[in-house]
């Protein structure tokens, strides 16, 4: 997509790399544009059935580059101002709303809107030497990038309320008993347990885990009573794709299914 953001399809699996290695892949807006493009790319892709978010060298994602918004805000750039909505809304609306898994794969450090992109995946398998650091008070900043609403649905209110006016570094196994990670690896092993998962997601009911993102996401904001109708209405639809018909008939069968993503 750019110098800063890589983009690699191999079968199924999509990886979104973050490419500024000497910076902790810290996110200027010449990334920030390659990633949006990145993620679209792989949400419109019917062969792509799961994504990849990682970042290169030993760093996930630190952020917001300050050199570049440090110059932006001395030269009175509007747009300093306005990356969240600009930038990361829509990047945070992608991965939220993609009708496929998303996984993120820590390779270290995910700090400031670098964990926000980490908290809206699906899944997060991150490497023993990984952190996380809400850092937005550090710089006199309130959240964004999503972990507003994130954070608090993965570890509750008040321990949200602690990791961001606090921003104190947060270690991978500390992260783990959270519930901040889905899985915890040493650091070797991190891109085949990654790829092992992807592989896994990819051949699954793709239109099922479609589904149920979108429903946690509505019973998120809504009461038990639309929850259930929009269970109702999602289930009504998946009834009649091929996958169901033929996961049920190899459980029947007692065979294996074999899913195609329709």
């Amino acid at each position: 997509m750019t110098d800063s953001v890589l983009y690699h399809v191999d079968g199924a699996v999509a990886t979104v790399t973050i490419n500024r290695p000497g910076a902790r892949n810290a996110l200027t807006a010449e990334a920030k544009v390659g990633l949006l493009q990145a993620l679209q790319a792989a949400s419109g892709d019917p062969e792509v059935r799961v994504v990849v978010l990682t970042g290169a060298g030993g760093a996930f994602c630190s952020g917001q580059d300050l050199r570049e918004h440090a110059d932006l805000l001395d030269a009175g750039a509007a747009v300093a101002l306005d990356t969240v909505r600009t930038h990361y809304n829509p990047i945070i609306e992608t991965i939220a709303f993609m009708p496929k898994p998303v996984v993120a794969s820590l390779p270290g450090v995910a700090a400031g809107a670098g964990a926000g992109l980490a908290f809206a995946c699906d899944f997060r398998v991150a490497a023993q030497r990984a952190t996380l650091l809400l850092a937005f008070a550090r710089v006199g900043l309130g959240a964004d990038s999503g972990t507003s609403w994130t954070l608090q649905r993965l570890v509750g209110p008040a321990k949200a309320a602690e990791l961001l006016m606090l921003a104190e570094p947060v270690d991978a196994p500390s992260a783990l008993r959270l519930g901040l990670l889905t899985s915890l690896v040493p650091d070797e092993e991190l891109p085949a347990a990654t790829a092992a998962l992807a592989a896994r997601l990819a051949a699954g009911p793709t239109l099922a885990y479609a589904a149920i993102k979108e429903e946690i996401r509505f019973a998120a904001v809504h009461g038990l009573s639309d929850a259930l109708e929009k269970e109702a209405v999602l289930q009504t639809k998946l009834g009649d794709t091929a996958d169901h018909q033929e996961a049920t008939r190899a459980f029947v069968a007692r065979q294996e299914p074999a899913y195609h993503g329709r």
